[in-house]
């Protein structure tokens, strides 16, 4: 579950880069996370869902 402010960073991504449905953002997002490896692991501890937010920049 994603709320209207979330949804709006990816909107705006996807029109951005003029992706053709959210749906196809969202899997281009995820799929760019997967395969880069200069992400760091996530600091799980301690941490709820809400502590995940994705906020625009």
């Amino acid at each position: 579950m994603l709320d209207d402010d979330e949804l709006k960073v990816i909107d705006d991504w996807r029109f951005e880069h003029r992706m053709p449905t959210r749906a196809a953002a969202i899997r281009e997002l995820i799929r760019r996370g997967l395969v880069s490896e200069d992400v760091e692991a996530p600091d799980v501890e301690g941490k709820t869902t809400t502590d995940f937010r994705i906020e625009a920049e």
